[in-house]
């Protein structure tokens, strides 16, 4: 009896010792939030051309599959030797198209933004007077309106002359300061990418191995069952995000493709930089033809605002275009999300990590929904209503 107590008080020890453990380094997680958030950004810089190599590597994957493969169809015979060398054929021509593809973007839109901005600096003082004088005509008969008006614009002026009558050395330094932090942005970037391809390189040369070996540890740490959901559920997770992804990618290619030709018939100013732009931000879906055509409206506004007009008519066709014809056709329905789930997987994800979150919360929630739509299923089975499944089934997602 005696033993049973000294038992019972034990246990009753060991959890509360485990609760004010708990509590202990949830308060220290609170407290200690900044720095924990500013290592996690520290360790998070470092491993940055690691980040770049995996998503390259994600985004190579397929293409470097169909390439082994059709190069495996022509030589079917090939031993061990020369199909290690075909898989190094098939890494080196995904890396070419990967690195031809970043630069043929980065020599259309550099010209492109300099001519643009460039231009916008040549007509902004122009389109500011015309914009005062017209301003100041619709304000004659309002005089309050008028002197607020005045005070504002005289304001505005004294604070643009103070900017530019800053002392010529203060002026030069804190130029050279903004383009040397530029220049180290851009030289940092191209860095993460010059390593990201070449990790990249690696991580593709070893993905079957990568592969093999997280088969294996799912099947060493689970039960056979829980191995085989787990690896369905990772698998239906690397389709859903891959040729989400992939398909967006193509997607987008079209569209700047369309773009282009539109606005080079319509005889838009710098074609080129508006179709990479549009074509840029329709990766985000459903949203990034419009975000895009914000910048590339105001440019227009300023060069000639009936041509802003138009360019805002043909995105939205052209959005229209691409969400019911040509998204759906290249994508396949794959997501199987209703437009509503969509449009609130964008805001929700997007909300919580910006724009990298716009791009991948629909394949994400796809995949939520998808597990969550597997656990009611199972419950409607262990409950014997099998048919409500066949009724859902056939009257929404085989229509």
């Amino acid at each position: 009896m005696k033993d049973d107590e000294m038992k019972r008080y034990l246990k009753i020890g060991i959890t509360g010792a485990a609760i004010l453990a708990s509590g202990i380094l949830c308060a220290f997680v609170l407290f200690k939030m900044p720095v924990i958030i500013s290592v996690l950004k520290g360790i998070t810089e470092i491993l940055k051309p690691f980040l770049y190599g995996v998503v390259f590597a994600y985004l190579l994957a397929p293409l470097c599959n169909k390439i082994e493969e059709k190069l495996f169809q022509i030589f079917p015979k090939a031993k061990t030797k020369a199909r290690r060398f075909i898989c190094f054929i098939a890494i080196v021509i995904s890396l070419c198209v990967a690195i031809a593809v970043i630069w043929l973007i980065i020599m259309m839109i550099i010209p492109q933004v300099w001519d643009s901005v460039m231009k916008i600096i040549q007509m902004v003082p122009q389109k500011l007077i015309v914009v005062n004088n017209w301003i100041e005509h619709m304000l004659e008969n309002q005089p309050e309106l008028q002197a607020y008006f005045e005070e504002f614009s005289s304001q505005a002026e004294s604070n643009i002359d103070s900017l530019l009558n800053v002392d010529t050395i203060q002026k030069v330094q804190s130029i050279i300061n903004s383009l040397s932090v530029q220049l180290f942005g851009v030289l940092g970037v191209v860095k993460n990418i010059f390593l990201g391809l070449l990790i990249s390189a690696y991580l593709l040369g070893s993905r079957k191995l990568f592969g093999a070996q997280a088969g294996l540890i799912l099947h060493g740490v689970f039960s056979d069952k829980w191995a085989k959901i787990i690896e369905e559920e990772i698998r239906y997770t690397d389709k859903m995000f891959n040729g989400f992804l992939v398909g967006k990618i193509i997607d987008s290619a079209i569209i700047g493709l369309l773009c282009f030709a539109g606005t080079s018939i319509m005889g838009f100013e710098a074609p080129a930089f508006i179709s990479v732009i549009i074509g840029i931000t329709n990766i985000i879906p459903f949203f990034g033809p419009f975000i895009g055509a914000i910048p590339c409206g105001l440019l227009l506004l300023l060069e000639n605002p009936m041509h802003c007009l138009y360019f805002i008519i043909f995105i939205f066709v052209l959005q229209q275009l691409d969400g019911n014809v040509i998204g759906p056709k290249i994508l396949g329905n794959t997501t199987g999300v209703s437009s509503f789930w969509v449009l609130f997987a964008i805001l929700l994800f997007g909300g919580m990590w910006g724009v990298v979150g716009m791009v991948i919360g629909v394949p994400l929630f796809a995949v939520i929904y998808d597990i969550i739509r597997k656990l009611v299923y199972r419950g409607l089975r262990k409950h014997k209503r099998e048919s409500m499944i066949t009724d859902y089934e056939e009257k929404y997602h085989k229509s």
